[in-house]
């Protein structure tokens, strides 16, 4: 029954692949570092990786990026809720395969903090981000908040080469309006 559906189903687009795959990743890496944060590392305790440089420093935030908006969690889980199922519609459209690589990395940065938001304490909705990395002079973060930053860093480069998620280019033809005016 699988064979049968995957053939009604067709050859998965390679776009497709790298956002799914992209996403899995960096959520299981996010999560499976701060199971790994909070069983051995105690809050407040740094340990020193590279001196005057990078520590493991165990925090939870309540807010957005730098603690911003500690008093909004439930708004917070709300826009990432939202975020989440709008990356995933427009997944479809997908062809282009750095639109791909830049729409996984927000979908599993968001997905990773939103996972934190909705099942740690202190209650659902309202549950507190696990950071843990932290680097000189910059407040301390975790491998989803690096996901949803390189995901910026690609989407605006896509952006700004004029690349469209389904490949093309801005100001090229509609595929579909071209093909009804050729009709």
């Amino acid at each position: 029954m699988q064979a049968a559906r995957r053939a009604a189903l067709g050859p998965l687009n390679p776009a497709i692949r790298i956002f799914a795959a992209t996403a899995v990743c960096v959520w299981a890496l996010d999560q499976a570092t701060k199971a790994l944060a909070v069983a051995t590392l105690e809050p407040g305790t740094s340990i020193t990786l590279v001196p005057h440089v990078f520590w493991f420093t165990l925090t939870r935030n309540s807010g957005a990026a730098f603690s911003a908006g500690a008093q909004m969690t439930v708004m917070l889980s709300m826009i990432a809720i939202i975020v989440v199922v709008t990356v995933i519609r427009m997944a479809r459209r997908l062809a282009d395969r750095g639109w791909a690589l830049g729409l996984g990395l927000l979908l599993g940065g968001a997905s990773g903090n939103l996972t934190d938001r909705i099942l740690r304490a202190p209650s659902p909705f309202r549950g507190e981000v696990v950071d843990f990395l932290h680097l000189t002079h910059w407040p301390i973060f975790n491998v989803a908040d690096i996901g949803l930053t390189i995901a910026a860093a690609v989407i605006l480069h896509r952006g700004f080469k004029g690349v469209t998620m389904d490949g093309g280019h801005d100001g090229d033809p509609d595929p579909e309006e071209a093909q009804r005016a050729s009709d």
